[in-house]
């Protein structure tokens, strides 16, 4: 009967992430209700200007 530090390596195993219903990036957090890749289910998609890659002298938007 070992409650301590042997119980909490159990913890990583389950997945933390499934796939959002908006976005469809596997970045939906189950346990905090949030999607980390678009925000949802906030009615404002998720975005900041240091998410631009410069791809040829163009902005990429990702």
């Amino acid at each position: 009967m070992v409650k301590g530090t042997t119980s909490f390596g159990k913890k990583g195993r389950k997945n933390l992430h499934i796939h959002c219903r908006r976005c469809g990036r596997s970045a939906y957090h189950i346990r905090k209700k949030r999607c980390a890749a678009c925000g949802y289910p906030a009615k404002k998609i998720r975005r900041y200007s240091w998410q631009n890659k410069l791809l040829n002298k163009k902005r990429r938007v990702i």
